[in-house]
């Protein structure tokens, strides 16, 4: 078992949670300009995890699960609200999921494919985020198309936007946001993948590694909750470098 006195000498030192989340991740947190305030289930399940511990809480915002990782050994974060993955155990501890998000694809309108399902085809050329879960999903799944790797999510749609592939992966709400911006594109019927989205500790935190594990639990999970579970109840007061206190 832990102790909450455990917990807090493993993840908030100082005093404060540092939690990470990717800002490109919109179905789990964006900055909201009428709130004035970081908005979403990421951001719920932050703030009950600073009143759970009474400690103050920092969210720090990354382009991407990319640069949360590559901050990682820079003791920029204590907890960091991303995917779960098999090759990254080594390195940290994942909660049971919180929520899933759904990834899928972006096509030109004129695209004769119309579900994600026909794009593992002879010859697809699919932009996707090499550091990306879903990416892994994709290698992993697709035995006819061919994943082109990408910097970001926002490259691969300038790779499809330059026509230099047919069809660019992503998380279902980004991508339909950006095929709000980019006219002639469209999301795809379908998904290729559910991605759990998970809280990380790095792999020394043995006790906020319990703590969350227990905490998630009580929230219900995603198994519990569905794909788009969130967290009831809990004051939406977050801003871009916010304290509780």
């Amino acid at each position: 078992m832990f102790t909450l006195e455990q917990v807090r000498a493993e993840i908030a030192t100082a005093g404060t949670i540092r939690a990470a989340v990717n800002m490109s991740n919109a179905a789990l947190i964006r900055w909201d300009e009428n709130a004035g305030a970081l908005v979403g289930p990421s951001a719920d399940i932050a703030d009950r995890i600073a009143h759970e511990l009474n400690q103050r809480l920092s969210l720090i915002q990354y382009g991407s699960a990319a640069d949360i990782l590559s901050a990682a050994d820079g003791d920029e974060w204590d907890i960091a609200f991303i995917a779960s993955d098999p090759s990254r155990t080594d390195r940290f501890s994942f909660s049971p999921p919180y929520i899933s998000v759904d990834a899928t694809y972006l096509v030109p309108v004129a695209s004769p494919y119309q579900t994600a399902d026909e794009l593992d085809s002879n010859g697809i050329r699919i932009a996707s985020a090499r550091s990306a879960a879903y990416t892994k999903q994709l290698e992993r799944t697709l035995k006819r198309a061919t994943v082109l790797h990408v910097d970001s999510p926002a490259a691969a749609l300038d790779f499809l936007a330059d026509r230099e592939c047919d069809a660019a992966a992503g998380l279902t709400e980004f991508l339909f946001n950006a095929s709000e911006r980019m006219e002639g594109f469209r999301v795809v019927d379908g998904v290729f993948s559910r991605i759990p989205q998970t809280i990380a500790v790095h792999k020394r935190a043995t006790n906020a590694s319990l703590f969350f594990a227990d905490f998630v639990r009580r929230l219900g999970g995603a198994d519990a909750g569905g794909e788009k579970g969130g967290v009831d109840g809990v004051v939406r007061s977050a801003t871009r470098c916010r304290s509780r206190w």
